[in-house]
């Protein structure tokens, strides 16, 4: 966990749905920057271990933990997963109060944080899809960027509390367009990777050192996040970390859907998706996304 040093804000009382690699250390910046934190996993073993880390409490459904916060955060896997925690008798829903907001971190449809933006509305609560971007690293530093969609003043309230794990949230639309801003994110990103491991297969191909010519091309044009973090252990072929194919081909599976509703052409993306097939066929369903190299270079 970083040491970051928290902004003064008046302690809220929060639940947070989730604990995954995002979502421990996400749950843990909340507590650390002073809020009074309930924690709900699927796998009771991981809460517990949260709470006896950062000394919240612990919850057996999302019911229970949402039950008497002023916002509830949740960052789980996939729509099934956010339906399972907020719909039901042991829902979210089902026990947060009226005026309360609900905050989702997980990557999901467009569609559905519309669904549920409706679903709240008609409970008298508030929703905001609010994906992030920053991987686990950011997670652990508190140095997230979400974006955000749903209605003005429950973001307003949201933000302040979101920006104990974030360097920046921002509103950027209505209900849904939080998750549509991820997935602009993740078209961009899926197209970096694959022209980054085609130019490292390149060089390597060439006999070039290449962790020497992406330190002279990383201070150039060629420069992104991708070639100064993931460059050089895409050269050592190391990919045992960070945000695992599994979890971008679903990502990128909601940018197709989209695309085919909206009319969009994606045709590097929709290779890049195939191409993040071939990995997980030869065993990388867990490797960074950075593994994308490894069609191209023998291991």
């Amino acid at each position: 966990m970083s040491t970051r040093t928290y902004e003064p804000i008046e302690p809220q009382q929060v639940a947070f749905l989730g604990l995954g690699v995002m979502g421990h250390p996400m749950a843990g910046h909340l507590a650390r920057a002073g809020h009074r934190v309930t924690v709900y996993n699927r796998t009771a073993a991981k809460a517990q271990a949260w709470a006896e880390t950062y000394g919240g409490a612990t919850a057996a459904t999302p019911r229970q933990a949402a039950q008497g916060a002023a916002f509830v955060f949740a960052c789980v896997g996939n729509d099934d997963d956010l339906r399972a925690v907020v719909q039901g008798p042991d829902g979210a829903f089902a026990g947060m109060a009226a005026g309360a907001v609900f905050v989702d971190h997980t990557t999901a449809s467009a569609e559905l944080a519309r669904e549920l933006h409706a679903a709240a509305r008609a409970h008298g609560l508030h929703f905001v899809d609010a994906p992030v971007s920053g991987g686990q690293a950011g997670a652990v530093n508190g140095a997230l960027t979400v974006m955000c969609g749903g209605d003005l003043e429950p973001f307003e309230a949201m933000k302040p509390v979101a920006m104990a794990f974030s360097r920046a949230v921002t509103r950027v639309g209505e209900s849904g367009a939080g998750q549509l801003a991820k997935m602009v994110n993740q078209v961009a990103i899926a197209g970096l990777v694959q022209g980054l491991s085609e130019a490292i297969a390149f060089g390597l191909r060439a006999g070039l050192d290449m962790n020497l010519v992406l330190d002279v091309i990383g201070k150039g044009a060629a420069q992104s996040w991708q070639m100064d973090n993931r460059g050089k252990t895409m050269v050592e072929g190391r990919f045992d970390f960070g945000f695992a194919v599994d979890w971008m081909r679903k990502d990128l599976g909601l940018v197709l859907d989209e695309a085919r509703r909206n009319g969009a052409k994606v045709p590097v993306t929709a290779l890049v998706d195939q191409f993040y097939a071939d990995v997980q066929q030869a065993g990388g369903r867990r490797w960074d996304t950075s593994s994308l190299i490894t069609r191209l270079t023998p291991r």
